[in-house]
């Protein structure tokens, strides 16, 4: 067992070797993501360096002060998330390092503190994704109800690899832990870029089979909104199907409302 797991650890000391041992196009926004999540590093490329110049345009400045104004003065780091992802909105799905720069210097801290939130959560991109980004839970339920199947024909579909761009730019299809929506499973969210951050969406499509997404995909191709939610006709949100069996009248209320004076 000691021998099994010092191969398995030799293996992937390897894989990580054979990283950091390609040209510097591994950083480039077009190079596959195999690892991107997996290993918190950055190396410079001529699209996602230091010295790019980065800044929030006038209207997303305006949008960072009201963030801002929902945190104490002496408290601005508090709102790192939030404006990570409204650069992550304004720079077309992605964060490059210059406008993680940028945030910190807005909040007035190191950028390493911005950095250690950016490689920490998923949902911060730090390599190029498609103007449409398709994000697939991958968790239990969603998976026992077939979420490898639905992975396999968005990817069969737009001939791309996890984590890859379709080469017009429009597609990236990518996994999700768990979106909330188990009893809905599976689902998939659809992360809009095409119209920058003022037209950004974040959308679940629930109960969808492998030929539902691949319509999903061509509707958003033909610049159509899909429905959102269930996809499935005969359930409404997360109701069973055919509708409600139980809970169909007003609940009782409680025996004695004044708390107090029970």
């Amino acid at each position: 067992m000691i021998a099994s797991t010092g191969r398995l650890v030799g293996r992937r000391l390897s894989e990580i070797r054979h990283i950091f041992r390609q040209s510097p196009i591994v950083g480039s926004s077009n190079a596959p993501r195999r690892f991107s999540t997996a290993l918190n590093y950055h190396i410079d490329s001529p699209d996602n360096n230091p010295d790019m110049p980065w800044e929030f345009s006038e209207a997303n400045k305006e949008r960072a002060k009201e963030i801002l104004s929902h945190y104490p003065s002496n408290y601005k780091q508090s709102a790192v998330i939030p404006l990570l992802d409204l650069a992550q909105q304004q720079h077309g799905g992605w964060l490059p390092v210059s406008a993680m720069n940028a945030v910190a210097k807005v909040i007035e801290v190191a950028p390493i503190r911005v950095y250690e939130v950016a490689t920490f959560y998923s949902m911060f991109n730090r390599t190029n994704v498609g103007k449409y980004h398709l994000l697939v839970c991958g968790t239990t339920p969603c998976m026992i109800r077939g979420s490898r199947g639905i992975e396999e024909a968005l990817l069969k579909h737009l001939g791309v690899k996890r984590n890859e761009v379709t080469k017009d730019g429009m597609f990236s299809v990518g996994e999700m832990e768990c979106m909330g929506c188990c009893v809905n499973a599976p689902m998939i969210t659809v992360a809009d870029y095409s119209k920058g951050s003022e037209g950004y969406t974040y959308n679940y499509y629930e109960d969808v089979t492998p030929e539902r997404v691949v319509d999903i995909v061509e509707m958003l191709k033909r610049g159509e909104t899909p429905p959102v939610g269930t996809q499935n006709k005969l359930r409404i949100r997360g109701g069973p199907e055919g509708g409600n069996t139980t809970l169909l009248g007003e609940p009782k209320p409680p025996q004695c409302r004044d708390l107090d004076a029970c």
